[in-house]
């Protein structure tokens, strides 16, 4: 079933004239419309004040932050030199090549940046960024498996994709919707369960989480998700890829983060000129 599924989706969602719309790139649209809105959800849930104009700060610094972030996380850790020589295609993005740890490196950096104009905490929009980023990397790893990339190790499971092209005509793990279950779905609901605790949990509760979890799962995953070709496994194992290398020090982070917040208990803060009545609600009784 999924073998015919598959081969019946189209990479191109529409065309406009001579404008095709991916469905990789609506993948981000949809991606940051419902992180938005579950942010001003989650926030007013907390009784943290965001402003239209703080969400929209974040929106803009954080797109800027994941896309750019992600290209040039994928030309360090994934260009194996290439880059080097053709230094005018790094920034192709027509060409493809995104890297997750790099897009959450560009996210964190540019949260800073959207922490300092807004007056927010950092960590608070850290862990409002948390809740919602699942979302995106469900959507994303949907957007993966309809174009057909990214695939996983030959296997003779019911489940296994014929992905054919680069793929061959060998079943494989569809490696893309075990991640969107895991990264996407999973993640969300317990990062969401978790937010749901009135007064909400301390500052850095849900980075943690995040990257401790997100790591974990990914790292799993690799087991089975074929590395990138001009990478293949390092350090001459049959196992040990990329992505479980970056994978490790994102778990290392969460762990520490929530070490610290176990240290600190830092209630969670929204804009400075609704800080009483944040506190008033954070200090209700558990809901």
């Amino acid at each position: 079933m999924l073998n015919d599924l598959y081969h019946m989706l189209d990479p191109v969602a529409f065309t406009l004239g001579p404008l095709s719309v991916r469905w990789y790139g609506l993948a981000y649209v949809v991606g940051f419309f419902f992180a938005a809105l579950v942010i001003s959800r989650t926030a007013k849930r907390w009784g943290v004040r965001v402003t239209s104009d703080d969400l929209s700060t974040i929106l803009i610094c954080v797109v800027v932050g994941v896309i750019f972030g992600a290209r040039l996380g994928y030309v360090l850790f994934y260009g194996d030199g290439y880059y080097l020589t053709h230094p005018f295609e790094i920034l192709a993005f027509s060409q493809g090549g995104m890297s997750f740890h790099g897009g959450l490196i560009g996210a964190l950096l540019s949260g800073i940046v959207a922490a300092k104009i807004c007056g927010i905490p950092y960590t608070t929009l850290a862990d409002l960024g948390c809740i919602a980023a699942p979302i995106g990397l469900f959507c994303g790893r949907c957007a993966n498996f309809i174009n057909g990339e990214l695939w996983g190790a030959p296997t003779d499971l019911p489940w296994a994709v014929v992905f054919g092209g680069a793929a061959g005509s060998v079943p494989r793990h569809p490696s893309q919707l075990y991640e969107a279950l895991l990264e996407g779905v999973l993640l969300f609901i317990i990062l969401f369960a978790l937010s749901r605790k009135t007064p909400p949990r301390s500052r850095g509760t849900f980075l943690g989480v995040f990257m401790l979890l997100y790591g974990v799962f990914r790292f799993l995953v690799e087991f089975v998700r074929l590395p990138d070709e001009q990478l293949g496994y390092l350090l001459g194992t049959n196992w040990l890829t990329m992505g479980q290398v970056l994978s490790l020090p994102l778990i290392i982070a969460g762990i520490c983060m929530l070490i610290w917040v176990s240290r600190t208990h830092l209630p969670q803060q929204g804009h400075p000129e609704a800080k009483d009545e944040a506190e008033d609600v954070q200090g209700s009784p558990e809901a």
